[in-house]
């Protein structure tokens, strides 16, 4: 059962900002203490006691009250947990392709324990018994890590309008959804939005995306561009973003 936030709690949370926390254990007095301890430090706290209710928790979006879903900035969980254990949480949380900062807690503080709880894919371990103040630490200093690397990546990202691209993940959204492109889509559109309004010749493009000894058809290009029209363009019949520059070749914008 989530946990209720304090009045102080709240006003925290509000000003600010700290994140949306899931916490998956199964001893009721070690989740109600974590939970309160950072419910008190201003982070929004959901619960759950066994490794099925955290799994859906984790995975779900969309099916709750809170306008954004479920998106959690912070999973802490705990290792010996019913139905799905901590290491099989960890490893399905990362299957979804959720980067989501994970802090396993565990009794078991052998080097091997540690090393195979980071290996599929949690963030840090924290062996128990431990203090409040350093679990409030750790997820700080995770939290802080995570929104720095958020941060460097939308900063090298390119965008024009609505399209956006992440070098970095090899992704690109348009008005806000994922579009799978091929390796050689997500590099002319890279290159276009790198040199924005440029024109280019079709041989210049097999130049760059192609390389020197591309022994095919320079008519290649156009049917790329025609792919990219259909994945990026309202109507690809009038595309707004993939120009063509009669007699010179294409641009974007």
């Amino acid at each position: 059962m989530p946990l209720t936030l304090t009045a102080e709690g709240t006003r925290l949370q509000q000003e600010i900002k700290l994140g949306r926390v899931l916490l998956v254990e199964d001893e009721e007095l070690i989740r109600e203490t974590i939970a309160l301890a950072l419910t008190e430090e201003g982070y929004e706290v959901l619960t759950a006691e066994d490794g099925r209710k955290g799994l859906d928790l984790a995975c779900r979006s969309g099916e709750t009250s809170y306008p954004e879903g479920l998106a959690f900035d912070l999973i802490i969980l705990d290792l010996m947990l019913p139905y799905v254990n901590g290491l099989d949480l960890c490893r399905l949380i990362r299957r979804e392709g959720n980067s989501v900062p994970i802090l396993i807690l565990s009794a078991k503080g052998s080097e091997t324990d540690r090393v195979v709880g980071l290996e599929v894919g949690a963030d840090d371990y924290l062996t128990k018994p431990f203090g409040m103040r350093e679990l409030v630490a750790r997820c700080r200093a995770l939290l802080r890590r995570h929104r720095h690397a958020q941060l460097q990546a939308q900063e090298t990202a390119l965008k024009f309008h609505d399209i956006v691209l992440y070098p970095q993940e090899c992704r690109v959204t348009v008005r806000n959804e994922d579009i799978n492109l091929s390796p050689k889509e997500f590099r002319i559109l890279e290159l276009f939005m790198s040199h924005p309004k440029r024109v280019w010749s079709r041989e210049q493009l097999i130049e760059r995306i192609w390389g020197p000894d591309f022994m095919g058809d320079s008519k290649t290009v156009d049917v790329h561009i025609r792919w990219l029209r259909e994945k990026l363009e309202a109507d690809p019949s009038r595309p707004e973003y993939l120009l063509t520059v009669r007699g010179f070749g294409y641009r974007f914008g």
